[in-house]
């Protein structure tokens, strides 16, 4: 079993490694800077195997509740604790991002090879995973609370690692703008907490103790509209980490930044932690209603939404990058519906599938020159490594048995289907429709990038990324490769894994679903339905030979499909006007030229005046009485005779 001191030293790791690389390698051995990486591997490869030690320690049935928790604040009745909550969601998340971080720093040291910023950005790195991981193993919602908005920060500074390019400056300020207006949300949900927090400490449970929420929540003990409120200002957060509609819009710009951190934010880090929020209070919003129909209706639009821009990008990481939204999507309309184990074991999945398809579009990006699908093809007999890996990812990703995506969707489109009603009707079609469109994007990229002949890269790209761009068609090298090859094998078998096969009934395979048991035991996980797994790979399949049809073979032509839709297609390309509409209207019109210069004609109108009065009376009032201070003795003396003769006067009337 593990210990107390051993689960802290998860976090302490790689937060050690920031301090040692930031404060020690940086300043005085940056000429020996490929220590940074090594620091970075061997710190988060050591927390990997305290994670594993952790989840083994879990599924063993190990309790924390004896571990003590450090009191940080004590006001009043009011006590505010730190402390580890080891359990086997945080188990599963300390898995996926311990691993998924130790093969995105392995690839980065053959990634980021020459870069002048190597020590930073393996200093942000080291920052970024242990802030992850302190969120994961959060007991209280102010400790949580705290590294939430330090996985902020970190992907502000890695979206804009390069900050000579303006692109990246302000992705990284728009990602840190929007997703604090979520984060807004989950603060109102704190203070909403704090000021209900006697429904707590009337039956002597600490308000900001995470299982003590849940708890309160799951037998009825906060009023409904207490829940319902603090579950939607959760939610608010999430939506802004995990760009759920309407704050989609940050992530796709994200990819400004060096591939390697695409990889982590996207797989397991910063978009996960909403997913990871909603599953942590699942009690509290189990117990309202409204918020799981929220979570549900919000969840199935992201995922539809977003896979209709990831059919037209042509950049093959913003391709990526709508694709993540849309899984997102995925697990929250799995949540929503009450599907907790599915929605958990489609990240955990996504996590390995996600990071190995980033991984793979750097790998041809290090050839190319160029992440514009466009001026790519051909790749395959040139990065057969490359390509054999990116395909496992594609076919995982779209859904085709044994691989592990397969299992997980599966799950989450079967979890929908159990809903009923309107509405579980409608999630479960938005479902299908997106799960199409997944398995034709993710092959549509795979025959445009790999298949075909080559296009010359970024020698023929008008609009490069910025940099100097060298087009070599050969694979990359082994410390780039490996990674992807280990990332390989989970997308296969972790299906397998969370799912094995107990016995065959009738024609289809019935797994004995311990995954959701060991997650949360008094959920009983759905059986196995012959028909939705065969109907969804049916789906991926017609996906597969649409995009196979228009990119491989061309017997249809893209063009002449698009033609008669022209108007639509324009209107997804651009996003749906989104980013016009919050920056054209919301920025310029709404705040700047409303609320902004309103604010500027109180300032300069009304409290510059106010100041301007004060400051004028306070300059003049002494003046009348500076005239009296003369320096003339016999003027005081007839001033001070005066006012004794004054005083007698008075004491007579």
């Amino acid at each position: 079993m593990i210990d107390e001191r051993a689960a802290w030293g998860i976090l302490f790791l790689p937060l050690a490694s920031f301090f040692i690389i930031s404060f020690i390698v940086r300043p005085l051995l940056n000429q020996y800077r490929q220590i940074s990486g090594y620091l970075a591997i061997l710190s988060i490869g050591s927390a990997f195997i305290l994670s594993l030690w952790a989840l083994s320690s879990t599924v063993s049935g190990l309790d924390t509740d004896s571990w003590s928790p450090h009191t940080w604040l004590s006001i009043g009745d009011l006590e505010i604790t730190l402390g580890i909550m080891l359990d086997p969601l945080t188990s599963i998340m300390l898995v996926v991002i311990t691993g998924v971080s130790l093969a995105v720093q392995v690839y980065s040291q053959g990634y980021m090879k020459g870069d002048p910023g190597y020590s930073r950005y393996f200093a942000y790195m080291s920052l970024f995973t242990a802030s992850m991981l302190g969120l994961v193993l959060a007991k209280n919602i102010i400790q949580l609370y705290a590294f939430w908005e330090l996985v902020g920060l970190c992907s502000y500074l890695l979206i804009g690692f390069w900050y000579q390019r303006p692109s990246a400056v302000n992705a990284a300020k728009k990602a840190f703008i929007v997703t604090r207006i979520g984060d807004f949300g989950f603060l109102l949900a704190i203070l909403y907490l704090f000021l209900n927090r006697g429904v707590f400490l009337g039956l002597e449970l600490n308000p900001f103790w995470i299982p003590d929420i849940n708890e309160i929540a799951k037998i009825g003990g906060l009023a409904s509209d207490v829940v319902t409120w603090v579950a939607l200002g959760l939610f608010a957060g999430a939506i802004g980490k995990s760009a759920q509609f309407p704050l989609h819009v940050w992530l796709p710009d994200a990819m400004e930044g060096p591939t390697p951190v695409s990889a982590l934010i996207h797989a397991a880090t910063m978009v996960v932690a909403g997913v990871f929020l909603v599953a942590r209070f699942f009690d509290l919003f189990h117990a309202s209603h409204t918020a799981m129909d929220t979570v549900a209706l919000i969840g199935g639009i992201t995922a539809i939404f977003a896979a209709t821009m990831g059919l037209v990008m042509h950049d093959i990481k913003k391709v990526l990058a709508y694709s993540t939204v849309s899984q997102l999507g995925f697990m929250m309309l799995a949540l929503g519906v009450g599907a907790y184990g599915a929605a958990i074991f489609h990240l955990f999945n996504h996590a390995f599938f996600k990071a190995l398809l980033f991984l793979g579009s750097g790998s041809v990006n290090h050839a190319t020159g160029t992440f514009d699908m466009r001026y790519m093809g051909g790749l395959r007999k040139h990065m057969p490594l490359t390509y054999g890996t990116f395909l496992i990812g594609a076919l995982s990703i779209a859904g085709i048995f044994p691989l592990s995506g397969f299992w997980s969707k599966d799950e989450i489109l079967l979890g929908v289907s159990e809903k009923g009603g309107f509405l579980g009707n409608l999630l479960f079609w938005l479902a299908l429709i997106a799960a199409f469109m997944t398995a034709f994007y993710i092959f549509r990229v795979l025959f445009m990038t790999f298949h075909g002949e080559f296009r010359g890269g970024a020698d023929a790209d008008p609009n490069p990324p910025p940099g100097e761009h060298h087009v070599h068609l050969a694979e990359s090298p082994m410390i780039m490769w490996l990674p992807m090859a280990i990332l390989a094998i989970p997308s296969v078998i972790s299906g397998f894994l969370a799912n094995p096969i107990s016995n065959i009934w009738g024609l289809g395979l019935v797994p004995n679903h311990w995954f959701s048991e060991y997650l949360y035991p008094s959920q009983h996980a759905a059986v196995f339905d012959i028909k939705i797994a065969l109907g969804s790979l049916l789906v991926a399949m017609a996906g597969i030979g649409l995009a196979y049809l228009m990119y491989y073979s061309k017997s249809i032509s893209s063009d002449k499909l698009v033609t008669p839709i022209r108007p639509l297609y324009e209107i997804i390309y651009n996003k749906y006007y989104f980013d016009n509409v919050y920056e054209g209207i919301f920025i310029k019109k709404v705040f700047y030229e409303g609320i902004a210069k309103s604010i500027d004609w109180i300032d300069k109108n009304i409290i510059d005046r106010v100041g301007e009065i004060l400051g004028f009376i306070g300059r003049n009032l002494g003046k009348p009485i500076s005239a009296l201070e003369t320096g003339q003795v016999q003027l005081y003396g007839g001033v001070i005779s005066f006012g004794i003769v004054l005083i007698l006067i008075l004491l007579v009337i």
